[in-house]
């Protein structure tokens, strides 16, 4: 008995990955690419926000100082 046999037909179509629809696959796709968008957008103005915190924190603690 071979292992296919043994596997049953199962075995055998896991090797056989699914294909998706034509309109599945381009909405997929379209997805994707805005979450790439939406990750570079926010890496773009994170730093900007930081560099905010960064500055209000230290007007603050000069003001602290000198009053």
């Amino acid at each position: 008995m071979t292992n296919a046999g043994r596997l049953g037909s199962l075995g055998l179509m896991a090797h056989v990955p699914q294909r998706l629809d034509p309109d599945r696959r381009r909405r997929r796709l379209e997805l994707l690419a805005a979450l790439a968008n939406a990750k570079t957008a926010r890496d773009h103005t994170q730093p900007q926000r930081l560099r905010g915190a960064r500055i209000r924190e230290l007007i603050a603690s000069r003001r602290r100082l000198f009053h």
